[in-house]
């Protein structure tokens, strides 16, 4: 499958340091963990990972501090195809992330230092308007300030390029970043942080996803874990089940995966409905192993998958 149209991906790089534990300790506690790892993530640069190993045409543009975490992004990028737009950034630090992991589950809380990544601007994206403008998909997150996520929102709005906000994590937006996105995708939590409904249910998602459409957004693709997603439009409202690759080892990064594998579809010219479920497929896989970036698919792994299911 060719490339298809670039991709460009506003967001951030973090070191995730996991630790793996039969549960969180209390607040003055220490407990012994089960295991440790260090390796890439962030949900932008997660998103760009996964995209590239499907085979996008992909650019990631994001700030870096100049340091060992730095060089462990660059060499995650190259590993997976992925072109670097990134800022060197000298006088903060690469970010980094703590990530819980409950054993028995595979649920996982996080904290997130950004570093150099939170110094994006506005002014960072009228520099790189070119490549936005390149693009035949924009996506970005909200790890980085929101006002640069805005700005480059509409450097791809106004240059045609199909938009794809990723509300993650939960975040108090404006209201004019809406009318701006072609697709927002948000998981439960942020679906109700977004609209105030809880969405515990897909006729919840459904009347979730009006609300952003009321709002302004083109199409809302709600994802559900392990009920798949929903993708609803004004005209139509489609839920998509999830796609079983095997037993969930870990849920890290399975919206990152879903993004991604979104964007390299849309970018291919698959049209929503088959790009949601080739996403489910690449969430799918996700889960299935440890880590973030390391867990990303290729393009056979997805299609071999979507040809049993």
């Amino acid at each position: 499958m060719a490339a298809g149209k670039p991709v460009v991906i506003l967001g951030v790089f973090v070191a995730d340091t996991a630790y793996r534990a039969d549960r969180q300790p209390r607040m003055g506690e220490t407990i012994l963990g089960n295991s440790f790892k260090l390796g890439p993530g962030g949900k932008g640069s997660n998103q760009a990972v996964a995209a590239g190993k499907l085979g996008a045409d992909i650019t990631f543009l994001t700030r870096l501090g100049v340091d060992a975490f730095a060089d462990m992004a660059r060499q995650t990028w190259k590993a997976a195809s992925v072109k670097s737009a990134a800022i060197e950034t000298p006088d903060s630090y690469t970010g980094a992330a703590y990530i819980f992991v409950e054993e028995g589950s595979g649920n996982n809380a996080i904290i997130v230092s950004p570093g150099a990544a939170m110094l994006i601007s506005p002014a960072d994206i009228e520099a790189h308007a070119g490549l936005i403008r390149s693009a035949g998909v924009f996506v970005t997150q909200l790890e980085q300030p929101i006002d640069a996520a805005l700005k480059a929102l509409e450097v791809a709005r106004g240059a045609g390029v199909t938009t794809i906000l990723n509300p993650a994590p939960a975040a108090s937006l404006p209201e004019r970043i809406y009318t701006l996105c072609d697709y927002v995708t948000p998981n439960e939590s942020e679906a109700e942080g977004l609209t105030g409904i809880t969405v515990s249910s897909i006729d919840d998602a459904r009347r979730a996803a009006d609300n952003l459409l009321a709002k302004g957004v083109g199409t809302v693709i709600v994802t559900l874990g392990e009920k798949g997603a929903l993708l609803h439009t004004k005209d139509r409202s489609d839920h998509v089940g999830a796609v079983d690759a095997g037993p969930v080892v870990e849920t890290t990064g399975a919206g990152d995966a879903f993004n991604g594998g979104l964007a390299a579809a849309l970018a291919k010219g698959i049209e929503p409905l088959e790009a949601v479920r080739f996403a489910c497929a690449v969430a799918g896989i996700s889960v299935t192993r440890p880590g973030t970036a390391p867990s990303m698919p290729t393009l056979q792994e997805v299609e071999a998958l979507l040809a049993r299911a």
